[in-house]
């Protein structure tokens, strides 16, 4: 199960030994995709065993803001 917008990711993670890389890996692709460091993206723990990874701060707003424009 896997829901995304704009700015963020939700995701159900079935396999709770993979947890970790899984998380590890989505911030990296999301960074990479929003051109942003991994400092700028927040996970959040948004229900059982179900995380959301998103853009967070000024990053959110010029992501927003770029999708304004186009």
């Amino acid at each position: 199960m896997t829901f995304e917008t704009a700015d963020s990711v939700t995701l159900k993670i079935w396999d709770r030994s993979t947890t970790h890389h899984t998380l590890d890996a989505l911030v990296h692709d999301f960074s990479v995709r929003h051109n942003t460091s991994k400092a700028s993206i927040a996970v959040t723990c948004s229900g059982p065993n179900t995380f959301t990874v998103s853009l967070t701060g000024s990053a959110a707003k010029a992501t927003s803001f770029d999708a304004q424009s186009l």
